[in-house]
């Protein structure tokens, strides 16, 4: 039967488990499940990827209801013309540009989105829908250099998955890093000891929002040589937890488990002399003893004083912290790409260590993200120099 409904009617539906975890549907608007979004979304249950295709593929959606595009009718042309109009880079005669009113998706949210649609059409494939769109996007490409150099020795011979959606030609990101002096400005502005332990453990750290705010107590080995037996230092295990109160999740997934009380496996990460100090302030003033969560940072005001703290409260307090430095909006990622270029220059280059010490899934990331040449080098400075004359 067919659906009378006003474009943009489809919303993207949360849903709350027993357990504490959440899951991600596209609902219409009188409350049913969008049957083709919903079993696709299904094969990503659990998960961050889950929430953020969501998302992307109600817009698609959404478009498709305005274009009458049925799924057994939709062509690569088709899906390739979307493309073009939420990345901003339509030309007639494509068509007028798509989330009016809404920024143009960059290049990251491009390529997201391409994985999103490859997914959500091979899926349908799958179950007999657009077979001869299914076999289009199925497509795969020769291993390229860069391939070879990031896999073991070198070998790589068998074809690689290709997305014809996916935004082409090389790209590099430029993080934001934090202004000098950052660190010292925020921590001479807050005041409570649980904020001074943020701003630290964001700098030396590394640490994502979501992994510091899901840290629980149990989490924390801050002596030398503690039980778990995985590291001689001082260190953390980044362990994730879909069902944290507060709602906090680590994106990384590396297995882990509590036997006896200790904790074991995760993603193991070094904590500085700071870290620990700025742990041992906020615990012994102002952490609460009849605490039964377990977790990490809590909330020091209010009616929910006690209870655990969520990342946006963290990124909250950033905020206000950074206005009243002169800082402007101060944002917790940032610290992670100060930390992490601050290391590959320690470490001259040394994509692996930085890795590691960042927790990122492939030095090839670190290299995209900040195998970048700072244009203050000295080095820099005076290759220009030279090529000026100057020198």
């Amino acid at each position: 039967m067919a659906r009378h409904v006003v474009i943009g009617d489809l919303r993207v539906q949360q849903i709350e488990r027993r357990d504490g975890r959440r899951s991600w549907t596209i609902a219409w608007p009188e409350g049913t499940v969008h049957q083709e979004a919903d079993r696709f979304l299904r094969q990503h249950d659990g998960s961050g990827t889950q929430r953020t295709y969501a998302y992307y593929l109600v817009d698609h959606l959404r478009w498709l209801e305005r274009e009458c595009l049925a799924f057994d009718k939709v062509q690569l042309r088709d899906l390739e013309r979307y493309m073009g109009i939420v990345g901003a880079e339509v030309r007639m005669p494509l068509g007028e540009p798509w989330r009016v009113g809404k920024h143009p998706y960059g290049r990251s949210a491009l390529s997201t989105a391409a994985a999103c649609l490859k997914g959500f059409y091979l899926h349908q494939s799958c179950l007999g829908i657009n077979g001869e769109l299914g076999k289009k996007l199925d497509t795969s490409r020769l291993p390229s250099r860069a391939d070879r150099a990031r896999s073991f020795l070198g070998h790589v011979k068998s074809p690689l998955p290709t997305n014809p959606l996916a935004p082409s030609g090389p790209h590099r990101r430029h993080p934001k890093m934090l202004p000098d002096g950052a660190r010292q400005k925020l921590l001479a502005t807050v005041s409570a000891a649980r904020d001074r332990l943020v701003v630290t453990w964001l700098a030396d750290g590394g640490l994502r929002i979501g992994e510091l705010c899901g840290l629980h107590l149990v989490d924390l080995h801050l002596r030398e040589n503690a039980a778990c037996g995985e590291c001689r230092a001082p260190h953390l295990h980044v362990c994730h937890r879909p069902g944290n109160p507060n709602r906090a999740e680590a994106k990384t997934k590396h297995p882990w488990r509590v036997e006896h009380g200790i904790v074991t496996g995760g993603l193991i990460k070094r904590v500085s002399p700071a870290m620990v100090h700025t742990y041992f302030e906020y615990v012994t003033t102002e952490y609460p003893r009849d605490a039964d969560h377990g977790m990490l940072l809590v909330q020091l005001h209010g009616a929910d004083a006690g209870q655990p703290w969520a990342p946006v409260g963290a990124r909250r307090m950033l905020n206000r912290a950074g206005k009243r430095a002169g800082l402007g909006i101060v944002k917790p990622h940032a610290f992670r790409h100060s930390f992490t270029s601050a290391v590959l220059e320690a470490a001259d280059g040394n994509l692996l260590i930085a890795r590691d010490a960042g927790g990122w899934a492939s030095a090839a990331m670190v290299d995209e993200v900040y195998g970048h040449i700072d244009v203050h080098d000295p080095a820099f400075d005076a290759a220009l120099r030279a090529v000026w004359g100057e020198a």
